[in-house]
């Protein structure tokens, strides 16, 4: 499977938040580059995220970040 760059900077973006801590949230900035604001946006339209520009997890967007912060691990 390839992932396009859109999932990767899905992917970028879940990295940012730790899965341990429900309630550390993130923000992107408008100052932000696009590519990031564009994938927040994205995650926060599949329920991933609370706000459009970021906010928290959701139960779903926890799991996600789980599985991220995973394969991170596993990969290094």
């Amino acid at each position: 499977m390839v992932y396009t760059p859109e999932q990767c900077e899905e992917l970028k973006i879940l990295s940012l938040f730790n899965p341990l801590s429900p309630h550390a949230g993130i923000k992107v900035h408008a100052s932000a580059k696009a590519e990031a604001i564009s994938a927040t946006r994205r995650l926060y339209e599949k329920g991933l995220v609370t706000q459009v520009d970021g906010g928290y997890l959701t139960r779903i967007g926890q799991q996600a970040a789980e599985h991220v912060h995973q394969l991170r691990t596993l990969l290094s």
